[in-house]
């Protein structure tokens, strides 16, 4: 058990270093890549099997006690976000076969495919903060080198956006830990957990509460920190944006839940009110910006802002219903998102343009209307309509905030999927409807040559995944309640990684 607890760290590792030592051959890294990614699926659905048979696991690294030492605490929320971790990995990789040129691929572009998804599950996996800020650093530095990959202007110019607001929110956050560790004396999250609870001292709780907001605020892309995020998106291969939308900005919305659920709880009388207008703006701003877009890939990333706003929103309502909605919010996103950013690639390879303005040789549908239909299972899905998987994620926390009377905040998650809506549909319209018929003779080759089926395959099998969770609702929508329900459960959480031992020690029954 305690191996396969750590293996979604370790495989990337080895598999990274494989590729390193085999760099001068393309072939073997390709092979590497798939295989590498395709075990990390089956491993993270293992790691999630036993999680959710057994309950919490914890993996004390050397055998030193917590929180003395450094240790893995996997629950069902952390094991979630490692499969669909893994799965955008796999995607990534078989369609970076022909999705990424051979130049790019020489440059290490499998081993730094590799070293991300480490720092992607260890930041899912780890039991402290101190380790959360190191694979942060781990997958902030491969992210850089792989938005960079290329050396081209607009590459250059938004790796050097991302890189310097992502380190601003690192030093942020370590400035933050620093302050933790000087008043708490330690830095294994379960300890924190009790530890502020315990004491009488709220205004530095709440001053760091707000610290490590700010910092994974940034990281996450919320309002007003998410300007680097449509800077940056739309600049490296179709790969690159694919696996960065799908995964990076949830790591940070990741770190904001396990922290405001276990180390700083919402408060009803300042937290929530924050965080409700923070969802809101987070929304709003980013469905306005995408509507104000014309280029598919811009588009996408202002998307990406607005449907933060939404997990957020499940936060901000505190109750198990709406938390259970944002860990169901983030599983459908994290797929349709990626997805979407995969299919922008093989439509700019048909259109031989992103521009949604320029209307290419012919439409889309035209020539592949298999491309236009995988399009539209995605883009359908994040505008929320039924029965995909979006709209049960809207849906979930529609009636948690009806529950609970928030009435403003719903009338703007409904509003901004009108708007989402909106703005799929003119995308279909200006890629992959319009333009002239295609021509018998060249309609078959191009095809052929735009739409290889290695980039085919992970477009289809993630539309299939979406109909899928759309269809299975009900039992996935079980599985996030009960991930909400051990999140809110402070003292399980505690009691699974420091012991009864400590918890009779600190008068709990």
């Amino acid at each position: 058990m305690s191996t396969l607890a750590v293996l979604p760290v370790i495989l990337p590792l080895a598999a990274g270093a494989i590729s390193v030592l085999l760099w001068k051959s393309l072939r073997v890294q390709r092979v590497v890549g798939v295989v590498a990614t395709l075990a990390l699926v089956i491993v993270s659905l293992l790691l999630f099997r036993e999680v959710h048979r057994e309950g919490i696991i914890v993996v004390r690294m050397g055998s030193w006690p917590s929180p003395l030492g450094i240790s893995f605490v996997v629950d069902l929320f952390g094991s979630i976000m490692v499969v669909l971790a893994a799965i955008t990995g796999a995607a990534t990789a078989i369609y970076s076969v022909r999705g990424i040129d051979k130049r790019r691929q020489s440059f290490l572009y499998f081993p730094l495919l590799h070293i991300l998804l480490m720092g992607v599950c260890g930041a899912f996996l780890t039991g402290d903060i101190f380790n959360l800020y190191v694979w942060f650093e781990v997958l902030l530095m491969s992210s850089f080198v792989l938005l960079a990959l290329g050396n081209e202007r607009d590459q250059l110019e938004g790796a050097i956006k991302y890189v310097t607001i992502n380190l601003m929110s690192s030093a942020l956050f370590l400035t933050s830990i620093g302050i933790l560790y000087g008043t708490f004396g330690t830095l294994d999250m379960a300890d924190l957990s009790r530890k502020i609870a315990a004491t009488q001292n709220t205004g530095i709780v709440t001053t760091l509460s707000m610290l490590f907001l700010i910092a994974f605020g940034i990281k996450a892309a919320i309002f007003p920190l998410f300007f680097w995020l449509p800077a940056s998106y739309h600049t490296p291969p179709f790969a690159v944006s694919a696996i960065f939308a799908g995964l990076l900005t949830k790591v940070g919305v990741y770190a904001i839940i396990r922290v405001f659920t276990l180390l700083f709880p919402i408060d009803p009388g300042f937290t929530r009110p924050l965080m409700l207008f923070l969802a809101a703006m987070t929304m709003l701003t980013g469905v306005l910006g995408a509507a104000a877009q014309m280029e598919f890939r811009r588009v996408l990333s202002f998307h990406i802002i607005s449907q933060i706003g939404y997990m957020l929103l499940g936060l901000a309502l505190a109750t198990p219903l709406a938390l259970a909605g944002s860990v169901f919010y983030i599983m459908h996103h994290i797929i349709v998102k990626a997805n979407l950013f995969f299919i922008a690639g093989l439509a700019e390879r048909i259109r031989g343009t992103s521009d949604l303005k320029a209307i290419g040789p012919v439409s889309v549908y035209a020539r592949s209307p298999l491309v236009a239909i995988l399009f539209f299972i995605p883009a359908m899905s994040l505008a929320g309509i039924p029965p995909l998987s979006g709209f049960f994620a809207k849906l979930v926390l529609i009636r948690a905030g009806l529950e609970i009377g928030e009435w403003a905040i719903i009338a703007v998650a409904l509003v901004v999927s009108i708007l989402t809506l909106y703005s799929m549909t003119k995308i279909w319209a200006e890629a992959f409807w319009k333009g002239p018929a295609r021509r018998e003779d060249e309609a078959e080759s191009v095809t052929k040559d735009a739409v290889p089926p290695s980039m085919l395959l992970p477009v289809a099998t993630l539309a299939a995944i979406t109909v899928a969770v759309g269809l299975f609702a009900g039992p996935i929508f079980d599985i996030a309640s009960r991930a909400a329900a051990q999140l809110l459960d402070k003292e399980g959480y505690v009691r699974a990684v420091l012991g009864d031992d400590a918890m009779q020690a600190e008068g709990s029954p």
